[in-house]
């Protein structure tokens, strides 16, 4: 019986046979690494090299279902090999073939963390900010990778922020913080792009292009806002001073007519806005509030059709209030003013 239990075992054994412990091997430009025994398919391979030529080649022909396979086990099986970085940026690139930009994004990031030394920093750094221009343009954010899930200004921005901070003395800083300010306009978040745009002109003031544009840009803003609800003096304030700024510093920029003509078109407005509260001091007859707002007309705009009519109804509401008549002081009442003594308590 025991004879037949063995013959039994050993049958099992045959007909599904183990995979004995790799042995741990090092090898130079790959680290320590297990030798795995036979392959799992046709693109595995058993070093650091070749799995990535593999994933390199497949890339090449366009097979981008092989080289994501072949780079993501380069980097999984041998993290400290020297060919981990270039399988890692491979990845990205396979990524952005198969148009799933943000995990594209991702894997380059993986990349700047895990592998800050690389030869290609910049170019990563590049790449990740020509993903963001493509979401900023309008490109569908996916869920899982997969499932288009709407554009999305506050992941763009993000991902700028990300690539100011990988590479804040790039040649794509500068621009990608003026790019946050735009992904915040198409928010119409004037707040936030105003800011976006302070802090590019602040942070990039030694680069003349970008500080001038993002001042220019921060006026814009600034200035639809203002066009964004009811009127708000203290941002047309805000804007003109943007505008003011941009002009006395850059005279020579193409845009500062531009400039000018909505510096005027803001004073002309807050003109109106006084003219329009000192027309209605006077229909209730509170000259001397109607005056204050008359006179700020002519002050704020002086040029303007309101100063003109402004003029005209500050002279004839001084005559008003000159020929107000004066009223009689009030006199005291005898009765009231002879009052009985008060009674002294017992």
């Amino acid at each position: 019986m025991n004879r037949w239990l063995f013959l039994a075992f050993f049958a099992v054994l045959l007909a599904f046979p183990m995979t004995c412990p790799a042995p741990l091997t090092y090898r130079p430009g790959e680290g320590w690494v297990y030798e795995s025994v036979g392959g799992g398919g046709k693109w595995v391979r058993t070093r650091a090299k070749d799995q990535l030529e593999v994933a390199q080649a497949a890339y090449d022909k366009g097979d981008y279902g092989t080289s994501l396979k072949a780079a993501r086990r380069t980097v999984k099986v041998w993290p400290l090999s020297d060919y981990a970085p270039k399988a890692q940026f491979l990845l990205g690139q396979t990524y952005e073939k198969k148009h799933q930009d943000e995990l594209a994004f991702k894997a380059y990031q993986t990349l700047l963390e895990k592998y800050p030394k690389l030869d290609n920093f910049e170019e990563v750094v590049a790449r990740q900010y020509e993903i963001a221009n493509r979401f900023l343009g309008g490109q569908w954010f996916k869920l899982w990778g997969y499932v288009p899930f709407f554009p999305n200004m506050d992941k763009t921005a993000d991902m700028y922020e990300k690539v100011i901070r990988n590479g804040p003395f790039t040649e794509t800083a500068p621009q990608a913080q003026m790019k946050i300010g735009s992904a915040r306009e198409k928010q119409a978040d004037f707040p936030l792009a105003v800011k976006a745009y302070e802090r590019a002109a602040d942070r990039y003031h030694d680069q003349q292009t970008v500080a001038s544009d993002a001042l220019y840009k921060s006026g814009l803003a600034y200035h639809k806002q203002t066009l964004k609800a009811e009127y708000d003096q203290g941002t047309a304030e805000k804007a003109m001073s943007a505008f003011g700024d941009f002009t006395a510093l850059y005279p020579e920029d193409p845009r500062v007519p531009d400039a000018r003509k909505k510096i005027s078109n803001l004073k002309s407005e807050q003109a109106r806005g006084s003219y329009e509260i000192a027309r209605f001091y006077e229909k209730k007859k509170r000259w001397d509030g109607a005056l204050v707002y008359y006179s700020d007309v002519v002050e704020i705009d002086p040029d303007s059709k309101f100063a003109e009519e402004a003029r005209k109804k500050i002279e004839q509401l001084r005559l008003k209030v000159q020929n107000r008549p004066v009223p009689d002081p009030v006199q005291p009442d005898p009765a009231a003013a002879v009052q009985p003594a008060p009674k002294a308590n017992p």
